[in-house]
Order: C-alpha cells, then sequence, then structure tokens
C-alpha cells in the first residue's frame, strides 16, 4: 500500500510540472504536424503583412555608410581632401540611419573629416563643423557621454595634426568652450578648459594658464572629480616649475599624487606624475631619488612603446647620472660649492646606453648625452662647450637640461680655476686665462664671483692685473669657544640687571 501511495505522488508531481511547463494555449498540436500553433498577434483589417527583417536593413545601411566612408577614404589618399569632406559631411547630415552600428560608422566618419580638414589645413573649419548644423545633427543622435568623446578626440586630432600651431589651437578650444557654454555642457567643458591650460603653458603664457588652473580647481573639488583633479594638480605643477617657483610646484604635485592615490591611474599619466617628481628632485640637488623616479617612467614608456617620451625619461636619467657622479668626484655639493681638492673620476654611462636600451633608443639626444658625460669626465671646457654648440637642439631646447647644463659648465669652471691658482700665492690673470684657454674678462668675472662666495680667500689687484691668494688658516677653536662664553656670560649679566632694577623699582 506505501509503494503504491508513493507512485501516486510521483505521477501527481509529473502531471503538474508538465501543465506547468506547457500551458494550454501553447500545447496545442495539430494533427500530422509536428510544428507548435501560437496565437497570431492582433492585425487590423486590412493591414498588410510586412515580413521583419531589420538585421537586413541594417546591414544594408551600414553597408552604404561604409562605401561613403571607403570613398571618402580614397579622394583623400589621392590628394582631394575637401571632396572627402564634402562626401562625409552629406553622411553626416542623414537623420534616418541612426542605428548602434551606423552610429558607430558615422564616429569614424567625424574624426576622417577632422583629418581631412586639417590636411587642408582648414583648421577653422573643424570648430564651425562641430558647432554649426551637421555637427548638431550628428551630436543630436548620441549620447552626453558619447558627445564628450567625440569632442575630446576631435581636439586631440586637431592638436596632434599641427603641434607646432598653437595659437590655432587655443582658437579651436575657445570655440568649443563657448560652444558648451551655450548648450550647457560643464562636464565637458571643465575637460576642455584644461586642455586649453595645457596649450597656454605649452605657450608659455603661463599667468594665463596658471588663472584657469585655479578657476578648474575651484570647481573641480566641489565635484570631486578625482580624474580630473589629478590632471590640473599635474599641469599646476608644471607651470609652477616653468616661473621657477620649486615649493608651490611640489605641493601641487603632492595634491596630484594624492588624487590619484584614490583612482585608477592610466600608465601614460603616472608616468607623467612620476617624471614630474624626479624633475622637482633633480632642481633640489637629490639626483639617486631623481633617477629612481626617471627609471619608473622609463619603464612604463617602454612597454607602452611611447619612443619619443621614453628617450625624454632615458635622457633625464642620464643627466642625473653625470650630475651625481661629477659631484662626487669634484666634492660639489647640492648648493654648487667646489671643494679644494677633486680627484678626477669618470662618468660612467655604458651600462645605461648598452644591451636593448642602447639599440631601441640609439639616436641625437642619447649621443649628445654621451658625449657631454665624457666631457664632463675630461673636465675640458672647450670640449663642453664644442658639444653645446654642435647639439643646440637636443640639449638647449629642454628647459631641464638647458638649465643643469649650464650649472655643470659653472662648477667646471670653478673647479678648474681652482686647480690651476691653487699652486700660487700671486699669479697673473692672464697666465690664468692663458692655461684655461678662455677669454680675460671671462675669467676676471669668474674670479670675483668666487672670492665673494667664499669659494677661496684672496683678492684682486686689477691695477696690477694680479689674484693674490691668501692660504686657509685653521680656525682657533678656543677662541671661537671663548666668544660664544662671553656672549652667553653677557647675556646672563644683562639678566640679572634688568631683575635689579625690577627689586629697586618695587622697594621705591
Amino acid at each position: 500500500i506505501d509503494s503504491f501511495s508513493d507512485n501516486l505522488r510521483t505521477c501527481a508531481t509529473i502531471s503538474s510540472q508538465q501543465s506547468y511547463r506547457n500551458p494550454p494555449q501553447y500545447d496545442r498540436m495539430s494533427s500530422g504536424t509536428e510544428a507548435m500553433d501560437v496565437d497570431e498577434p492582433f492585425k487590423a483589417e486590412g493591414e498588410a503583412t510586412v515580413p521583419m527583417e531589420a538585421d537586413d536593413i541594417e546591414e544594408e545601411d551600414i553597408a552604404a555608410l561604409e562605401s561613403a566612408l571607403d570613398e571618402a577614404s580614397t579622394l583623400t589618399e589621392e590628394g582631394s581632401p575637401e571632396e572627402a569632406s564634402k562626401v562625409l559631411s552629406a553622411m553626416l547630415q542623414d537623420t534616418e540611419k541612426i542605428g548602434p552600428k551606423a552610429i558607430q560608422v558615422k564616429e569614424r566618419a567625424v574624426y576622417d573629416l577632422t583629418r581631412s580638414y586639417c590636411a587642408s589645413k582648414q583648421y577653422n573649419s573643424v570648430a564651425d563643423f562641430l558647432t554649426g548644423e551637421t555637427g548638431k545633427i550628428f551630436l543630436s543622435q548620441i549620447t552626453k557621454a558619447k558627445t564628450a568623446k567625440v569632442v575630446r578626440q576631435v581636439l586631440d586630432i586637431v592638436c596632434d595634426a599641427a603641434p607646432e600651431q598653437l595659437v590655432m589651437q587655443e582658437s579651436v578650444a575657445r570655440n568649443i568652450i563657448a560652444w558648451t557654454v551655450e548648450e550647457k555642457r560643464s562636464f565637458l567643458r571643465q575637460r576642455v578648459e584644461a586642455k586649453l591650460a595645457g596649450i597656454l603653458y605649452h605657450q608659455e603664457k603661463y599667468t594665463a594658464a596658471l588663472e584657469m588652473c585655479d578657476m578648474l580647481l575651484s570647481e573641480l573639488k566641489k565635484l570631486d572629480d578625482k580624474q580630473l583633479l589629478v590632471e590640473t594638480h599635474l599641469l599646476e605643477s608644471k607651470i609652477h616649475f616653468a616661473l621657477r617657483n620649486v615649493p608651490k610646484a611640489k605641493a601641487a604635485l603632492t595634491a596630484s599624487r594624492t588624487a590619484a592615490n584614490a583612482i585608477y591611474v592610466a600608465p601614460s599619466l603616472q608616468a607623467d606624475i612620476d617624471s614630474m617628481s624626479g624633475t622637482i628632485h633633480t632642481e633640489e640637488g637629490d639626483y639617486n631619488t631623481a633617477h629612481s623616479y626617471f627609471l619608473e617612467a622609463f619603464e612604463q614608456l617602454d612597454q607602452m612603446n611611447a619612443m619619443a617620451q621614453a628617450t625624454k625619461a632615458l635622457k633625464y636619467m642620464m643627466l642625473c647620472k653625470i650630475l651625481d657622479s661629477l659631484r662626487a668626484a669634484l666634492q660639489l655639493s647640492s648648493s654648487g660649492n667646489v671643494g679644494m681638492k677633486a680627484s678626477k673620476a669618470e662618468v660612467d654611462l655604458s651600462g645605461m646606453i648598452s644591451g636593448k636600451q642602447g639599440v631601441k633608443y640609439a639616436g641625437a639626444e642619447i649621443d649628445a648625452m654621451t658625449a657631454i658625460a665624457n666631457a664632463a669626465a675630461n673636465r675640458d671646457l672647450k670640449e663642453f662647450e664644442a658639444i653645446l654648440a654642435q647639439y643646440p637642439k637636443e640639449l638647449q631646447e629642454d628647459l631641464l637640461v638647458k638649465h643643469h647644463l649650464h650649472v655643470l659648465k659653472e662648477q667646471l669652471l670653478e673647479s678648474n680655476l681652482i686647480r690651476i691658482i691653487e699652486p700660487y700665492s700671486c699669479v697673473e690673470l692672464e697666465h690664468v686665462a692663458k692655461l684655461i684657454d678662455m677669454p680675460l674678462q671671462t675669467v676676471e668675472k669668474k674670479l670675483s664671483q668666487m672670492i665673494l662666495d667664499d669659494k677661496f680667500q684672496g683678492i684682486l689687484d686689477q691695477g696690477k692685473g694680479h689674484l693674490i691668494v691668501y692660504e686657509d688658516t685653521e680656525k682657533d677653536r678656543a677662541m671661537e669657544k671663548g666668544l660664544q662664553l662671553i656672549a652667553k656670560v653677557d647675556t646672563v649679566v644683562t639678566s640679572l640687571f634688568e631683575r635689579s632694577k625690577a627689586l629697586r623699582t618695587m622697594m621705591i
């Protein structure tokens, strides 16, 4: 009886599951057929049945758009960018094909149209296209996030196509900002303003760029946009460093690092932050720490195959190695003091430019830094100046390299002068200039600066044209201690006198 009841329960469960899976209205099977009859949707009288072939229509639309895109690219290759611009403009004015895949093709058309305008040097047409009717038709078909991406990409294409024409870049960016203000696109406006601040920085309009950064930072701190905060603080640090305000540059870089710790930072941006950190440490004279930061930036840029930026980081690494090695050889402090005795030491850069790095990044910039290292090791000022004249682009256009090479040249000159005058108590200036192979006025001016800076003890007798060098006498420590004791006793006596004067006043 129990087994029979269990079988009944099992059959009931199976039948209930089948009734749930196959409701009556969908479980009607026609006799002699294997297909399921489904109730047809309601259809009004006289309405024709149109087969739904959306995929086929979309494929046809994409094919038409892609053919127009291919035609425009062919015209561009044939040297007719104006004709290509007409084809792409007509393609973007289409309001019927607004599917997802059609929008992707139109987005590519926007970028190709920007490139064709840049190829024909019609840079103002880019801003007119974005803010005009053609741009409004396309931008009305996409979301605001996609609009921001397209506008920023178009601006990047313009800046990459004409990196030297900073005035044109500023004009295009300001036109886009005016359009974003009219359309009330606040987030996009902030992004474009950050780009404009970077353009002003490259134009060396540091005051205007700093004002724009301050205005942006006040808005971004309210919105807590970490990504843009990192980029703006980093740009602010670069501007302050260009103005030779190292403390404020360091503070802005610290703020950028603090904001970067809370978000994911792209490798390129992280490499930029590390490069700026190395630059500030180089300015402070901490060459070992600066070298480590430049090494971090170089490794990231090397993985990204960013050849130009990686070569720049490698050049900075070589500069830090040269400065650190020469400072140790000449017994130079970070403030530039020169020791009386110096031993010659080679500046070894063979480990940095050998192997894969030397082959991959070999070029004029690496050759220039290697030649500077050899001249610094030989302490040959003539060779040093000849290298500066031979590589003006590689060594004089970069502000960091130019500044520190000037400091290095001054240190080499001071070291060589000290080596020459060390055996003498009185020597003619013409003889010193002849030995160092430099003009007399330059030598005389440098020696006077060294005397004023207490690099050595001596005087210049300009009437006779002699340099009189005094020997360094050892300091009398007993006298120094006695003077300190007298000063302290004077302080105690003065204090006792004031107290006794106060007591006499109270007694009266």
